[in-house]
């Protein structure tokens, strides 16, 4: 919460790292943030992996899934067993089920009587969360909303729906960066991601900085230093 203090706060950076701490510590196999746009469609911002975003997106494509139903009914959703072609979310299922994930959770990022996104819990095992890591679950989904909102409680309302309209134009500029390095690299996604946060965070810069940076073509070349392939 301390990092929406400073001029430079990253809202990208800071989701990326709260997905990835979901995993870690509520055993999770994947996590995901969504937040609204001014016109209260909701947007992918940040995934805990690869696999992750492509299923969140076509849950977007789709229009049905947990992160959708949390963030329009403002309520959690419960623990649910995925079903190919059945169930609440019988499209969804199919692709999440293809995807290796049996299970879902969702939250909805909520503070009072604003709703302002959904987070995402995706496991590949059936077993439901523990209640006492449902609680650790909502407290980071809380941290989400506080942090997204606090960043803009200075300003009119006007420049919080700036904030997320900023946080998703940033992650459009990540994906295209991904897309660079992972060509130049020759490495996956997952890798190419990780080293643009790497180089954004020993260099004391932002995320969206360094991507368009390597859009640019003026990022620093060791960026670009092809993997070495594992000998025989």
């Amino acid at each position: 919460m301390a990092d929406n203090l400073v001029d430079n706060f990253d809202v990208v950076d800071l989701l990326t790292g709260l997905t990835d701490r979901c995993v870690r510590v509520l055993g999770v196999s994947a996590a995901g943030v969504m937040l609204a746009q001014e016109s209260a469609e909701l947007r992918l911002v940040a995934s805990s992996s690869e696999t992750m975003q492509v299923v969140e997106l076509f849950e977007l494509q789709a229009d049905e899934g947990p992160c959708l139903e949390a963030f329009r009914t403002g309520e959690r959703v419960s623990h649910e067993n995925l079903r190919s072609g059945s169930g609440r979310w019988p499209r969804f299922s199919v692709i999440a089920l293809e995807a290796g994930f049996k299970s879902v959770f969702a939250l909805p990022l909520r503070l009072r009587e604003r709703t302002i996104g959904a987070l995402n819990l995706f496991s590949i095992e059936e077993d439901p969360m523990d209640e006492r890591d449902v609680m650790v679950a909502r407290g980071f989904a809380d941290l989400a909303t506080i942090s997204v909102l606090q960043h803009g409680a200075a300003a009119e309302a006007q420049r919080v729906s700036e904030q997320l309209t900023h946080a998703l134009t940033s992650r459009i500029v990540i994906e295209q960066a991904k897309g660079v390095v992972s060509e130049r690299a020759r490495i996956d996604m997952t890798q190419a991601f990780d080293r643009l946060r790497s180089f954004a965070r020993s260099h004391h810069l932002r995320l969206t900085d360094v991507a368009q940076s390597a859009i640019d073509g003026t990022l620093d070349p060791s960026v670009w230093v092809p993997t070495s392939p594992a000998p025989d």
